[in-house]
């Protein structure tokens, strides 16, 4: 069953049942299944299909790319072929030999073929400007796990591949209800408590939630992918950002420093905390991994650009570096699900799912439709985990509390949210009013306290 990714399907459809030529685009995160997507769609079946090789040569990545063309398309090797211009030429050669049909041409990891010193975009330009653009049967999908490469090379290229490209697909991690739904396809029922542990732990990546085993609770499932020497993750973390990024050390070493503080740092901490030259080698790195979807970058409200901050945003990698999983033994997981290094690491996990499902907080708002600006506060002692600034001249103040029970507002905290909305106030228009908003799991145990806040959003509205 092929659970979600609605919208990529109708573009697809889109694309392929045009009465012209498209070169579509796509890109994501690792392992969040864009190959999948693909192959589903056309059910493997393409006119001509290649693969990069990760680290792979100029000459193997050529030999990989020629190899099928000849065996499929039964041509002789009757000379050699070193350069990606004569090889878009020769799939030319015999795309023009097919029968009458749509022709899906699909290039997987693309940034892998293009090697130091290679020609391969100016083969793709030449393919798709003087041959395929012309036409009205060519599909051409390139797609890469480097967002990053995709960004720079396709979509911002400056030379001939300009403005090319004439479809765009982004194919985003699941939500929690496609987690949900795909847990379901495989007869692993869980509740939705424990698809929010699962997202916690791996985002929406559905390779990554593919491997669970059904008959094993998330907690268990975790553990065994996870934890012990054998676990099939243990060098998951490294190799991720192996395939990604050359010197991948060093954008390990950013994000670690980053995930230091839950709430991130600015440029000038990054520098200072991993002791690279705040120039612009830091400014490569940081875009990289704000493209990939690793970091995000915000600003503090009333703070200018200038001190924006960077905050880790991947579940997969904040899980790593916090539970220390690459180092840890088997049944880690189980036996520490009640310890402080949990409780801490599972605040700030909760607060990413919020994060990536920020329209459904303000669907629970019904603020869908109106225009938002979104930051957060803090001081030495205080943080305020979510402001959002609304068009209506309202300030809704979000807390973001990740509880397995109703949570309890005693005195102390009401008072202390009280000093917080009070510090916020100087620092918006006099005219805005301030409506605190809480999200909790299962909202709020009755108290006194608990009417500070004007909305209760539970889980079940993440969903």
């Amino acid at each position: 069953m092929f659970v979600g990714r609605r919208e990529e399907w109708k573009e697809l459809s889109r694309y392929f049942n045009a009465d012209r030529s498209h070169f579509i685009a796509l890109h994501g995160r690792r392992r969040v299944g864009k190959t999948f997507l693909i192959r589903s769609y056309f059910n493997n079946q393409f006119t001509f299909y290649c693969t990069g090789l990760l680290n792979g040569k100029k000459a193997q990545q050529l030999y990989n790319f020629l190899s099928p063309i000849r065996s499929q398309f039964d041509i002789e090797e009757t000379q050699e072929i070193d350069t990606w211009y004569d090889a878009f030429n020769l799939l030319i050669a015999v795309l023009k030999r097919q029968n009458e049909g749509k022709k899906v041409i699909f290039l997987d990891e693309l940034p892998w073929m293009d090697t130091q010193g290679s020609d391969l975009l100016l083969g793709i330009e030449y393919f798709w400007n003087s041959w395929a653009s012309a036409r009205n049967d060519i599909l051409l999908i390139v797609c890469g796990s480097s967002s990053s490469w995709m960004i720079s090379k396709i979509f911002k290229n400056t030379g001939g591949l300009y403005n090319r490209v004439t479809g765009r697909i982004k194919v985003n991690p699941f939500t929690l209800v496609e987690v949900e739904e795909f847990f379901n396809s495989r007869n692993m029922h869980y509740s939705r408590e424990q698809c929010i542990e699962a997202y916690m732990v791996f985002g929406g990546i559905p390779y990554y939630l593919d491997q669970f085993v059904a008959g094993y609770s998330p907690s268990q499932n975790i553990d065994s992918l996870c934890f012990g020497e054998n676990a099939k993750f243990v060098n998951e973390f490294e190799l991720l950002f192996k395939s990604l990024f050359n010197q991948y050390q060093t954008y390990i070493e950013v994000v670690k420093a980053i995930a230091r503080k839950n709430k991130g740092l600015t440029r000038e901490e990054i520098s200072s905390e991993t002791k690279l030259a705040n120039g612009g080698n830091l400014t490569k790195v940081i875009n990289h991994l704000e493209q990939s979807n690793f970091i995000r970058k915000y600003n503090f409200i009333g703070k200018k650009s200038k001190q924006s901050i960077y905050q880790l945003i991947d579940p997969y990698c904040l899980f790593v570096i916090n539970m220390d999983s690459f180092m840890s033994t088997e049944n880690y997981w189980l036996e520490n699900l009640n310890t402080p290094k949990y409780h801490n690491w599972s605040g700030y996990a909760f607060e990413i799912v919020c994060l990536n499902h920020l329209n459904k907080i303000k669907n629970a708002l019904g603020i869908a439709g109106v225009s938002t600006n979104v930051s957060t506060w803090s001081n030495a002692n205080a943080q305020i985990d979510l402001i959002i600034e609304r068009a209506d001249k309202v300030v809704n103040l979000v807390d973001i509390k990740y509880a397995k029970t109703p949570f309890v507002i005693t005195k102390k905290y009401d008072l202390d949210l009280r000093n917080k909305e009070a510090q916020i106030r100087t620092l918006i228009p006099v005219k805005s009013t301030i409506w605190p908003v809480i999200v909790a799991p299962y909202g709020l145990a009755q108290t006194p306290y608990k009417h500070y806040f004007l909305r209760e959003i539970t889980t079940e509205e993440l969903f």
